[in-house]
């Protein structure tokens, strides 16, 4: 893995509580409905769910994806972003297009990096793709899929956004926040899109100034 410089992240904060991070309540607790914004599991469309939670309102539905989708692949009569049972399942063009639509840019986060390069305040949020155990109602079945979730701030401190989650949990602040990724990104399969402003992507001002492959 990249390493950056040790003198690459300039001060360190002081290590706060990660209850109180959390506005109060404690590090991994399940938020009430209504505090942030999290839309739920159905089909799937947990590509369409890991957008909106990142953007925090509902912008994009099943309807405007699949129009992506056309857009994407016109003169396809099997749509290759898409699956081919009409229930979701959209791939990474989906999400960028997306992005891209509202003024946004998604960068591929190369996993050869530590996250502590990572510029945390110029990301507006996290969508990661990582293996997720398949269920059919309430029975868990022995099958993993790739599964699309989100990440971001709200208020202060961070919260995973995941649609199969019954609720938002708060990771806590910067430090569990890269903890949290670290964690995330060590499965073999995870990847991680950084959803940044077009001209945060342009000028690379997601990573650390000092990264060695800047």
């Amino acid at each position: 893995m990249l390493s950056c410089p040790a003198n690459s992240l300039g001060p360190q904060p002081l290590n706060q509580d990660a209850n109180s991070v959390c506005g109060g309540y404690q590090k991994g607790l399940r938020m009430s409905e209504g505090e942030v914004f999290h839309e739920k599991q159905r089909l799937e469309l947990c590509a369409i769910h890991a957008i909106n939670n990142v953007l925090q309102e509902r912008v994009f539905t099943k309807d405007t994806a699949d129009d992506i989708c056309k857009r994407l692949a016109p003169q396809c009569v099997v749509n290759p972003h898409r699956s081919m049972l009409g229930t979701g399942n959209y791939d990474v063009n989906v999400i960028m297009a997306a992005l891209q639509s509202r003024g946004l840019a998604a960068v591929w986060w190369d996993k050869r990096r530590s996250v502590q390069c990572l510029c945390v305040e110029n990301v507006q949020g996290f969508i990661l793709n990582v293996p997720s155990r398949v269920s059919l109602g309430i029975v868990s079945l022995p099958l993993r899929r790739r599964h699309w979730l989100a990440v971001r701030q709200v208020n202060g401190p961070y919260y995973n956004l995941d649609s199969k989650l019954k609720n938002p949990v708060c990771i806590g602040g910067e430090a569990e926040l890269r903890t949290f990724l670290s964690e995330q990104l060590s499965q073999d399969v995870s990847e991680m899109l950084l959803v940044v402003q077009r001209e945060v992507e342009e000028d690379g001002t997601w990573l650390n100034s000092d990264d060695p492959r800047m």
